[in-house]
């Protein structure tokens, strides 16, 4: 089996991290260290490649000083132990304007954040599941609208459950777009209806995990409400099924490979584990406590590769990611979907009557798995009508935004993922160095 990721060149990773981040700088000379890492990083020798060609902010549109000022949010969220450190990185035109990392990977060791820091990316490994399942829609493998017990007959089973505990057959077929646009009445993984059932775990492997989830009862008919959903792992393992491979085979061969994600995978091997960052939770009294959400850890191998929450990456192999979307489906002459394709991945696809009810249509749902601003002015920070991106539990997210031709990401290692709203406060300021162009 393909190794699930690659790290030849880990000793030699480049740091961008500012001199801020080591506490050697006050607030007059912080906007100066945050612009020159912005702009400025000095070759290494054995490094792997730029994630995409680097370029002085302004010549992109981008205003340095408001870029500055992002990094003086995360800075200051560093300082007042809201998080232990961040990678942030924004991309326009196909270049790669601003890339910072700020505060530690680990507190107690005191191992600086670095650009090529890895993290837990949790739900945004959904979009990749996608792209997964959009590149075998092509290849015509299956269709949106046929039934999923088509491939996985266990799927033939489903009831919908009733709190009385009694169950009735479906109105219809759960089908493989209803599993993309989580209208299939499946639970999400931490819900007390799969906690209680144990669908999930990381020591179990796809068929078993089929074989749990189809158990439990839906908790709707297929199409009459969007709930997120374990839908995505299902998907992985229909990849397989597609494809003939194991899910991971599929995603290193077509997908990273491709694409030089060489950081990406379902576990951290121990030439990685250095560069794995801690997850962090508020501890009491105040500060930050190193905590572990998983019973199988990132550093171990796991049997269930998660199409919905398994992935680690860094900012540079999730930026090309995110690029090639935004390219719509292509990155350095590589192609991956037809720009088609990705139109109707990142176009939201909801039933009216679904989207209405989901947060009263402001944001839509694609094929894709990705939010999509439908109404800007619902929206709590800076955002465009058509963009689109998702997050992770663990503090990690991406915007992707059309309008401006523009990459954000933000990687963090919390638990809760946003604390005092540091994806808000962080976008709005970010948002406000991108200039028409």
């Amino acid at each position: 089996m393909t190794k699930h990721m690659r790290s030849g060149l880990d000793e030699h990773a480049r740091t961008t991290r500012t001199t801020a981040s080591r506490g050697l700088l006050g607030p007059g000379t912080l906007a100066a260290a945050a612009l020159l890492t912005a702009t400025l990083v000095l070759p290494m020798r054995g490094q792997v490649a730029d994630p995409l060609p680097r370029v002085a902010p302004a010549g992109v549109g981008v205003d340095a000083e408001a870029l500055s000022g992002a990094t003086a949010v995360l800075q200051r969220y560093v300082d007042e132990r809201k998080t232990a450190g961040a990678v942030a990185m924004l991309a326009r035109h196909g270049k790669l304007a601003y890339s910072v990392a700020v505060g530690q990977q680990d507190l107690a060791a005191q191992t600086p954040m670095t650009e090529r820091s890895i993290f837990r990316i949790y739900s945004m490994t959904k979009p990749v599941t996608a792209v997964a399942v959009m590149m075998l829609f092509e290849q015509g493998k299956f269709t949106l609208d046929e039934p999923v017990s088509k491939y996985l007959p266990e799927f033939a089973t489903v009831s919908v459950g009733h709190a009385d505990g009694s169950r009735r057959p479906p109105a219809r077929a759960v089908t493989i777009r209803d599993l993309l646009l989580h209208i299939s009445g499946l639970e999400h993984r931490t819900s007390a209806l799969y906690r209680d059932a144990q669908v999930r775990s990381r020591a179990i492997d796809l068929p078993q995990f089929v074989r749990n989830i189809v158990r439990v009862p839906l908790i709707d008919d297929p199409g009459a409400r969007y709930r997120y959903s374990e839908s995505t792992t299902v998907l992985g393992r229909l990849v397989e099924i597609w494809s003939g491979q194991p899910f991971d085979d599929f995603l290193e061969q077509r997908i990273f490979g491709p694409l030089r994600m060489v950081d990406t995978g379902f576990y951290a091997t121990p030439a990685q584990r250095a560069r794995l960052a801690t997850v962090y939770a508020p501890a009491e009294g105040g500060g930050l406590k190193a905590v572990e959400i998983e019973a199988v850890p990132f550093t171990e191998k796991p049997a269930l590769l998660e199409g919905a929450v398994g992935l680690l990456s860094t900012g540079p192999d999730f930026l090309r990611f995110a690029q090639m979307l935004l390219n719509r489906g292509a990155l350095d002459g590589v192609r991956l979907l037809k720009p088609e394709t990705v139109g109707m991945m990142v176009s939201n696809g909801l039933p009216d009557a679904v989207l209405a009810s989901r947060g009263n249509g402001v944001m839509g749902w694609g094929l894709g798995n990705v939010n999509i601003v439908m109404k800007p002015e619902g929206v709590r920070y800076p955002a465009n009508r058509g963009e689109y991106g998702w997050d992770g539990t663990a503090g990690t997210i991406f915007w992707n935004d059309p309008a401006n031709d523009t990459v954000i990401l933000l990687l963090t290692q919390n638990s809760p993922p946003d604390p005092d709203n540091l994806r808000r406060t962080f976008k709005t300021a970010i948002q406000g160095a991108v200039r028409g162009q």
